[in-house]
């Protein structure tokens, strides 16, 4: 169906259109001044964003005791063998300078009496190296900078209110912007030479999530049914230590507590981790989540003890949480924190090179909807955020070094994202947990399997259902246990360690 039978909107020649207003969108945005850029959201405050949910803070190497290589070791060993090492190294070089640039915006990062940045140690970094933001807010006091900053700048636009849907094309097969639908159900066809996705992770996929339940992976479903190539769809990170109190998202308590000395008990406070790894509480994320996800099986309710760690500090030195858990009955000062493991982060994503470019002319991807290859199998603690402004940078560079077509005629509407009804989303979210979580097995993936083409079958080819179908596929193609994916029926690591990548029409 042509675009002239909706609202369209084009854009200036040269713009960028970025769907998303996560910390990745905002830094690229105002990086590519003074290009024209509109940012797509549907978000009308920056709460709905992830970002402003990390709590720990920001890796880099910003200590004299520390270096590059190093941050760039431990990330490609918390990756399991599936980390580029090339672009490990683009993350650990360049994330010092673009650490001191969102300083230079106004990023309040917590310092010591002499002016140094205060830097806090997480598990698998070997040394103190993540920058935080009055205790554990860091991704919150981030984004509220990021978003005064794009307000301000005048070659930002932003189009609130409106939730990209599908992307469109040219005759020739090239991204051509996007459609979006608000509120109220109307329709606006929005045309961008230029179209970047930065629309984050796929936490609201899953029943337990530490992320915004919009959060679904729409820009996955998006490219994949017009052709993009996708990353080791199959690793998801389980963050070991959301907070087990019943919420939906659940709140998190940051690795940085255990960073901290926070210690792992049972009920009777009987310390667990040594029995499942000899790093115990400061063991791989993925390790400690089985470990926690075990306890639970066995009857045995995991909890977080932070009172000899933090005590009587923590409501200042940890606000997020301590609010958190007060407000569930729970003083951590002096009692013990119930905790579960939740989705966390998704290592996969669009398929990308090191500027975002996808396998698709004129779409590119930021931040955790992308998949450069710098987490691999399991991302190392807090290397998020940093993602976010070095990759979010280099793609801004990228954008302002290249002559851009314009792409105006011939371009075609796609087939329209249609909404699931709630019945039918939880029903998906239910069985993305209980057959693709922590511990997974091909029975349960090809139950998963069929429950979705059900439910594609029913309501179509919602971007959800496809971004959990690609994951289901990619678990049950995998036929080994490495980083954030553990199969019981194949529970040891292959030789040889590969990168998965998939197609959408690879699997129809």
């Amino acid at each position: 169906m042509p675009l002239g039978t909706l609202d369209t909107k084009r854009l200036p020649a040269g713009s960028v259109l970025i769907v998303g207003a996560g910390l990745a969108g905002l830094y690229l945005a105002l990086k590519l001044a003074p290009r024209p850029v509109y940012i797509l959201t549907s978000r009308r405050s920056s709460v709905g964003a992830a970002s402003a949910w990390a709590q720990g803070g920001i890796a880099a190497a910003l200590s004299s005791e520390d270096s590059a290589e190093s941050h760039a070791r431990d990330t490609i060993a918390a990756g399991d063998g599936l980390v580029d090492p090339g672009i490990a190294h683009i993350l650990a070089s360049e994330g010092p300078g673009r650490v001191h640039d969102l300083a230079a915006l106004g990023v309040p990062f917590d310092r010591k009496e002499n002016g140094e940045l205060y830097l806090s140690l997480e598990a698998a970094h070997s040394m103190p190296r993540v920058a935080r933001v009055k205790g554990d807010t860091a991704g919150a006091e981030i984004i509220k900078i990021m978003v005064k900053r794009a307000r301000d700048a005048e070659h930002i636009t932003g189009l609130i209110g409106w939730r990209a849907e599908s992307l469109l094309q040219d005759n020739n097969g090239a991204i051509a912007g996007a459609l979006a639908r608000n509120d109220e159900g109307a329709m606006l066809g929005i045309e961008a030479d230029i179209t970047v996705m930065a629309t984050g992770g796929v936490g609201g996929l899953f029943a337990v999530t530490t992320n915004p339940r919009t959060a679904r992976g729409d820009a996955l479903g998006m490219a994949a049914v017009v052709g993009a190539k996708l990353r080791d769809m199959e690793f998801v990170q389980f963050h070991p230590t959301a907070i087990d109190i019943g919420r939906d998202p659940a709140p998190l308590a940051t690795e940085a507590l255990r960073g901290e000395g926070a210690i792992l008990t049972n009920a009777a406070g009987e310390r667990f981790m040594q029995n499942y790894h000899e790093k115990g509480e400061l063991a791989p994320r993925d390790d400690v989540a089985r470990a926690i996800f075990a306890e639970i099986e066995a009857g045995r309710q995991p909890y977080l003890d932070c009172r000899a760690a933090i005590g009587s500090h923590f409501d200042m030195e940890f606000p997020t949480v301590f609010e958190s858990c007060m407000s569930a009955g729970i003083d951590p000062r002096t009692s013990l924190i119930p905790v579960a493991p939740a989705v966390h982060y998704h290592m996969g994503g669009l398929a990308t090179d090191s500027y975002g470019q996808t396998s698709l002319d004129s779409l590119l991807a930021v931040g955790e909807c992308s998949a450069t290859g710098v987490h691999g199998a399991n991302r190392l603690a807090s290397n998020s955020l940093l993602e976010a402004v070095v990759f979010g940078g280099r793609a801004a560079d990228y954008i302002n070094s290249r002559e851009w077509t314009e792409r105006r005629a011939g371009t075609i509407r796609l087939q329209p994202w249609l909404s699931m009804k709630p019945n039918i989303s939880q029903a998906l979210r239910n069985g993305m947990t209980t057959k693709c979580g922590v511990r997974r097995n091909a029975v349960k993936l090809n139950e998963l399997i069929t429950l979705i083409d059900d439910l594609i079958a029913q309501v179509g080819r919602a971007n959800p259902l496809i971004a959990s179908r690609i994951i289901a596929s990619a678990a049950l193609a995998r036929e080994e246990s490495r980083g954030g994916h553990f199969r019981e029926d194949f529970p040891d690591e292959a030789e040889d360690a590969v990168s998965s990548y998939m197609t959408y029409d690879r699997l129809t």
